[in-house]
């Protein structure tokens, strides 16, 4: 966990200190439960070369480690076995040592749609709820962060954020292998929360909006991404199955909807800025990612349709201040 070790020094006398009571018991638990690719994972974050990166560029599309100078063909060979091993790279795009891993989703499209929008970052505490391997992550603290958690219960993608984070340990950036629920109750003290495509895996949303106010300090921002689907304030799709063949999608509301959520949840001066239809130039399979992606959800007669017949995939974004 020595990875950690800068991140908890500086939790201490900011406005998150308070978390230190749980944390680090909570981040050594979710390793000790592991999982059963965890030791194949390790290794392979454990065999990368040991360099120091020439340059680190967290505000270029793809978030840049290094430059093909800084290693020889041998080391960017076994740069590439190593990082491949981590397969399948959903969030990205990234280039470590001139290696670009073009990733599933062209992550760095939806911080284009949303970064004018949102408060400046620069100086803030920042929680990234189901941030994947820490793309946006990197992302933030190149906008000046003074820190950012990102918490995701998916092992491989703190996996994936260990391997490119050994090579700029000073980026107070970090992916947490925690779900929100694991977060002490009111913590209060982030300045900025983005929930991005997570709120429609959770079986009571309104219960998940709730829970992001009270890890929000008074007048903090919550940036909220989400599916949605057309209609009025009272339009939410229910999939009665699967949703663009994923099983764990319980509800899908319009903006007007999730405006009116957001506002029974006691958040105010709320914004829809963006609505955007998910393309398959945006979301598809790549050697980086090699199974099914969002071309393959979709009717192939009717591309407004997912497999099951239902709209496809569209996605908002909406900015609202906590009470």
């Amino acid at each position: 966990m020595n990875i950690y070790s800068t991140l908890y020094e500086r939790l201490e006398g900011s406005p998150l200190e308070g978390w230190l009571e749980t944390l680090p018991s909570s981040v050594a638990a979710a390793f000790e439960r592991g999982h059963g690719d965890l030791a194949k994972w390790q290794g392979a974050v454990d065999a990368l070369p040991n360099i120091n990166p020439s340059s680190i560029d967290l505000c270029a599309s793809s978030v840049s480690i290094g430059k093909a100078a800084d290693v020889d063909v041998a080391m960017a060979l076994e740069i590439e076995r190593q990082l491949r091993i981590l397969h399948p790279w959903r969030k990205g795009p990234y280039s470590v040592f001139g290696i670009d891993i073009d990733t599933e989703w062209r992550s760095d499209w939806k911080w284009t749609r949303l970064q004018p929008y949102i408060t400046p970052l620069k100086g803030r505490y920042v929680l990234d709820v189901g941030c994947g391997n820490g793309y946006h992550a990197w992302r933030m603290a190149g906008e000046g962060a003074a820190l950012v958690a990102g918490i995701d219960p998916t092992m491989l993608f703190v996996m994936q954020y260990q391997a490119l984070a050994q090579y700029m340990p000073q980026v107070p950036a970090y992916v947490l292998p925690l779900g929100v629920e694991q977060l002490p109750h009111k913590l209060s003290g982030f300045d900025t929360l983005f929930s991005m495509g997570v709120l429609y895996h959770r079986r009571s949303p309104i219960d998940h909006l709730y829970a992001l106010r009270a890890l929000l300090r008074s007048g903090g921002e919550l940036v909220l991404e989400t599916l949605v689907v057309d209609g009025d304030q009272d339009t939410v799709l229910v999939p009665q199955g699967r949703y663009a063949k994923m099983r764990n999608v319980w509800f899908i509301p319009s903006p007007l909807a999730l405006e009116q959520w957001l506002r029974r949840c006691g958040f105010s001066n709320i914004r829809l800025v963006d609505v955007a239809t998910t393309t398959g130039d945006e979301q598809r399979s790549t050697p980086w990612m090699s199974f099914d992606s969002l071309p393959d959800f979709l009717d192939p007669d009717d591309r407004s349709l997912t497999a099951e017949g239902l709209p496809a995939p569209k996605r908002a974004v909406l900015v609202a201040e906590a009470p």
